[in-house]
Formats: structure tokens, C-alpha cells, sequence
């Protein structure tokens, strides 16, 4: 059966969805995205992830083309259409076609397609094993909390780290952590949780909200800050954050081991945290 997807007020095949080459997405690169994970059918933190997808769509002045309680009916009839009970919602939003100039075309809508995937999970031996990372400079532009559609220094500091069959690149900003190509990075420390603040250089994540709020919950120790890339050279663990590979430990970090080369014990017990809020709080309508 063909995936169904939504395009501009419409339901239909993926092998029917055509934008036009005039699109200022495909042109520009002018629009942003949004991703949504869905448990057992129902989208987490809808409200969350359609106020941070609002905060894109202003920063680049595009209009929002539904109210909240519009989009939550659409995704929810694009669930249906999806046979899997977890669901990866991808929504894409351009300033719509327009003839090519830079300037901001007028009375023009803007484009809006959706498809929805199975949401895929990182592997059990990933999870016992942890998994290999490596760093670059922060290439991206100055503005990284707008999730903009136009990821190709993203692109390019991903394939960095699968070249070098590694799994994320860390990103450093003038010697300060910012985040992965594409997820949200923590380290440990004596104990301590250390994670970024969310500021123009980060892309605010939701998986990253709910394990500083787990951390908070279970009275872990947090610190919040710009972190020199010595100390998390140094630190005694790593982690990858993100809707896709919820909670994940590096434990090789450009070639060298972190730590003992094993997932380290306040993984251990945020990962667990994660998997108990999944199964209680994500895949049932309490939050």
C-alpha cells in the first residue's frame, strides 16, 4: 500500500505529492521543519513541538497557516493512515512559490507537506555498547534555535562522523559545546549532569527538556552552563539526546575512550528513567 502523506489540504499517494521548482524551499532553502514522535499512536508533547515549530515560523516571518487545534486534527488523520503504532511526524512548511528573488514574495501562501515514518529506536546492542563520536567545529549559522530546513552544514558535520563509521559529530563553538549535527549532547562529571543552555546555538530539543526534568525528579545533580571543550574532553560520560535515539552513551570519543569505554552508570539510570516515562507517560494521554 502506498504511503499517504499531505500536501497543501490534501491526503494522497507519495508518488503524487509534486511541488513546483519554483517553491522558495527548493530555491532557498526557505522554510523550517518540525519532527513530533508518536507512542502507541497518540504525538508527544504536541503543544510543545507546535510552539517551538510557531517560534521557527515567526523568527523567519512566515505566517502560520493553521491554529493549533487545526494541526493537531491533521496529524492525527495522518496517524491514522500510518500502519505503525509509533510514528515519526515530519512537518514541512516553505514560504510557498513565488517567481526567484530574494525579496519576501507577497500574497503568497506557503507550502505544507507532512508524511509520517516508523519511528526507529537505536538497536539493544547500541544501548549495552554505546556507540562512536567525533567533534568538529560549529559551522552552522548564528541562529540554530530556528529549525530551519536548510541543513547542509548539518549535512556535512553528520557524514563526518559516518565516514568515520561513527554515529553523531559533537559540535564546538569558539571552545564552547553547543550540540550534535543532529541531536543534543550531555556529559557527566563527578556525578554532576552537565547540559548546555538553550540559546541561539542549540537547537531546543524536547527529548532534552524531559531528561533534565527526569534528572530533577530523581534529585540528580544538574549544571547548566557553556562548558570548555577540555572539561568534556575530560568528562566521565557522554550522551546523545534526540526524539529518534532518545538517550544514547558515547563511549568512544574521537578514538579515545570515555571513561571506562562503557555506558556509564548515570546512563545507566537515565535511560531507565526514560524507558519507565515511555511506557507510563508518552504512550498514554497524561501530559
Amino acid at each position: 500500500m502506498s504511503q499517504i502523506v499531505y500536501l497543501n489540504g490534501k491526503f494522497l499517494p507519495i508518488e503524487e505529492a509534486h511541488v513546483p521548482v519554483l517553491d522558495r524551499g527548493f530555491i532557498f532553502g526557505d522554510g523550517i521543519y518540525e519532527l513530533i514522535p508518536v507512542y502507541s499512536r497518540f504525538p508527544f508533547r504536541l503543544r510543545e513541538h507546535l510552539k517551538r515549530m510557531g517560534n521557527s515560523l515567526a523568527a523567519i516571518r512566515i505566517e502560520n497557516p493553521y491554529t493549533d487545534d487545526e494541526w493537531e486534527n491533521l496529524l492525527r488523520e495522518l496517524i491514522e493512515k500510518h500502519p505503525a503504532e509509533d510514528q515519526s511526524l515530519y512537518i514541512h512548511i516553505t514560504r510557498g512559490v513565488a517567481p526567484r528573488d530574494h525579496a519576501f514574495p507577497k500574497g503568497v501562501k506557503p507550502t505544507v507537506f507532512m508524511m509520517s515514518n516508523a519511528l526507529l529506536t537505536p538497536p539493544a546492542l547500541q544501548v549495552k555498547q554505546g556507540v562512536m563520536a567525533i567533534s568538529a567545529n560549529d559551522i552552522r549559522w548564528d541562529s540554530c534555535d530556528i529549525k530551519a530546513i536548510s541543513l547542509l552544514p548539518n549535512i556535512l558535520l553528520r557524514q563526518m562522523a559516518l565516514d568515520e563509521d561513527a554515529i553523531e559529530t559533537v559540535l564546538f563553538r569558539d571552545g564552547i559545546l553547543t550540540e550534535g549535527a543532529a541531536s543534543n549532547i550531555f556529559a557527566v562529571e563527578d556525578g554532576v549532569i552537565l547540559a548546555p543552555p538553550k540559546d541561539h546555538h542549540m537547537l531546543p530539543g524536547i527529548t532534552y527538556d524531559i531528561v533534565l526534568e527526569l534528572a530533577e525528579a530523581n534529585h540528580m545533580p544538574i549544571e547548566i552552563g557553556k562548558f570548555a571543550e577540555s572539561r568534556i574532553r575530560a568528562a566521565d560520560e557522554l550522551w546523545i539526546t534526540s526524539s529518534t535515539k532518545e538517550v544514547l552513551a558515547i563511549t568512544t570519543f574521537d578514538g579515545k575512550s570515555v571513561g571506562d569505554g562503557k555506558p556509564g552508570p548515570i546512563f545507566e539510570e537515565m535511560y531507565q528513567l526514560y524507558q519507565d516515562y515511555k511506557d507510563l507517560v508518552m504512550r498514554h494521554r497524561t501530559d
